[in-house]
């Protein structure tokens, strides 16, 4: 069709030129009007060319668009127009939008996932697109086969990936932020150490008793047990006792150069500035006071670290028998020390930076994350006095208050364990898995475009009907079901709390244990009422946890 009017153009404007041409040969040289008309057909010719490629040009784009808007996940930004300065426009109101409407979930008393749970109520899917701070996200179900399975497998054309924010508080070598292969590898396995079984069984009777002082000797002395004296603050206490937990593996006593209350202030600085606006350079942001929250504690590590080198060349002879809390610290910073010095000669040696960068990682990993869990538990069982009574019968039958706690004990815990399941279920901390698309591919039936971010949602598949029937009921006994399961059936059932394939959550043994430890000395020592039941969370929390705290009013058994 345009190509026949491209034609019918030439030959007319032709005819017309060669019409002036003959009445101008009667006025006017022939030379000069012979000019004219072939510089005006010329033009002709040139306008019907570019008229006639714009109009392919511009069919094709929109044919372009028409199957991108089909396969990639709804709803993008539109298309208002063809022209290409107006789509880039209201594309740029779009991610404005999106972005404001997370910023001002995450700033309220509803959570930042209230943005990703309102959208996926209305576009009536498993999958959408959005797009925050610049940056197109694609937010899929993990109930979603395809999605689950990206987190398994770890397919080449995915990598690693979490906000620009949290890549900068936490450092580029930390184990979380790891994009390469090769660098998370080496940081996995010169972290497994502390997490070995040795390690692990020290950790829990530590823990064991930092949580018997606290609930025997702190909670019975300090608090009043009636409704109108001062309540416990649940999630102040969790983030003191893991933060002396974590420390004491990670750092152990050599750690008393550091200044303990100032190191957890600045982590709980880092932590809430993950998701601020990356506002860098503007005084008092808080993006900016934890850069500088970020800059203490590494200096602090950095101090920490050159004390014991200078110590250790002090004594450089020293007997590997003598007694280690004399002579010199028994905790995973030695460890990582003796591996990168020069005598050792170790395949898996880390740099001070990566020591430090994952040093900042492990505190925050094992104390606010597991400090949110443990407050959550302690909620739901609050609301459901019927599993608190028939936990706590349980749990006295064991005849355990009065000894230490071994990892033993801890696997003879087995309705305890399906509690702690069902609170990490309800709580999912950790809301979803980032990854980032490194070339064009396809995921669930829809398009991904390169250095697009998947965020593999695992609270929608925590909270999907059809994988958990009534998924906002507390009841640890829907993990009896799952016992006479088939393998494809356990395997959709699968929590998602911590990851998948191989970047599974190395700290996960840790954080059950502590949850159960708690769990135990809590409920073994006391009943429990909520002083404040409002469900409003933390502004500008990385990860969700209650505002007030979970207040809670203790009685003695």
């Amino acid at each position: 069709m345009n190509r026949r009017i491209w034609l019918a153009t030439t030959y007319y404007v032709y005819r017309i030129s060669g019409g002036c041409c003959k009445l101008t040969r009667n006025s006017i040289s022939s030379e000069r009007s012979m000019a004219v008309a072939a510089w005006l057909l010329l033009m002709i010719l040139v306008g019907s060319c570019s008229w006639w490629m714009m109009t392919k040009k511009k069919e094709k784009r929109s044919l372009e668009e028409e199957e991108e808007e089909e396969e990639a996940p709804p709803p993008g930004p539109g298309r208002w127009s063809t022209s290409s300065w107006c789509s880039f426009f209201f594309s740029f109101i779009w991610q404005l939008r999106e972005t404001a409407a997370f910023l001002s979930a995450h700033g309220s008393g509803r959570g930042f996932y209230h943005f990703v749970h309102t959208r996926y109520l209305r576009h009536g899917g498993a999958c959408f697109r959005t797009a925050l701070l610049g940056r197109v996200h694609v937010f899929v179900s993990a109930s979603v086969p395809a999605a689950s399975d990206l987190l398994a497998a770890e397919p080449p054309h995915m990598g690693k990936r979490y906000a620009r924010t949290v890549a900068d508080l936490l450092g580029a070598h930390s184990i979380l932020c790891c994009s390469h292969g090769q660098q998370h590898r080496l940081a996995r396995r010169a972290l497994a150490a502390l997490f070995a079984m040795p390690s692990t069984a020290a950790f829990a009777g530590a823990f064991d008793r930092l949580a018997t002082d606290l609930v025997t000797r702190q909670w019975t002395s300090n608090y009043s047990c009636s409704k109108s004296g001062r309540p416990v603050v649940v999630l102040d206490a969790a983030m003191q006792i893991s933060f002396r937990a974590i420390c004491g593996m990670l750092v152990g006593k050599g750690g008393r150069r550091l200044d303990r209350e100032r190191l957890q202030s600045d982590v709980l600085t880092v932590t809430q500035a993950m998701l601020a606006l990356p506002l860098r350079w503007v005084p008092g942001s808080r993006f900016r006071r934890g850069l500088q929250a970020r800059k203490r504690i590494m200096a602090a590590l950095r101090e920490e670290m050159e004390a014991r080198r200078r110590r250790d060349q002090v004594r450089p002879d020293e007997d590997d028998d003598v007694d280690a809390g004399q002579e010199k610290d028994a905790d995973f910073l030695q460890a990582l020390l003796e591996r990168s010095s020069k005598k050792g000669h170790h395949p898996d040696a880390l740099t001070d930076e990566q020591i430090g960068d994952n040093i900042l990682t492990l505190i925050i990993a094992g104390q606010v994350t597991t400090a949110a869990a443990i407050t959550w538990m302690v909620k739901y069982l609050s609301d459901n006095r019927q599993i608190q009574e028939k936990l706590r019968q349980i749990q006295m039958q064991l005849h355990l208050r009065q000894r230490p706690l071994t990892l033993q004990d801890l696997a003879g815990m087995d309705y305890a364990y399906k509690v702690v399941k069902e609170s990490l279920r309800m709580a999912t901390v950790v809301s979803w898995f980032p990854r980032v698309a490194l070339a064009d591919c396809h995921l669930a039936g829809f398009l991904i475009k390169k250095d697009w971010i998947v965020n593999v949602d695992a609270r929608s598949l925590h909270y999907d009907p059809a994988v958990f029937h009534d998924p906002s009921h507390f009841d640890p006994c829907r993990f009896n079901e799952l016992e006479g399961d088939d393998d494809a059936q356990r395997r959709r059932r699968r929590l998602l709390v911590f990851g998948a394939g191989g970047r599974t959550c190395l700290g996960m043994n840790l954080a059950r244990i502590m949850m159960l430890i708690f769990l135990h000395r809590l409920v073994t020592s006391f009943r429990w009422e909520l002083a404040d039941d409002n469900p409003s969370l933390e502004e500008w929390a990385m990860f969700p946890r209650l505002k007030n705290g979970c207040p809670i009013h203790l009685t003695p058994i």
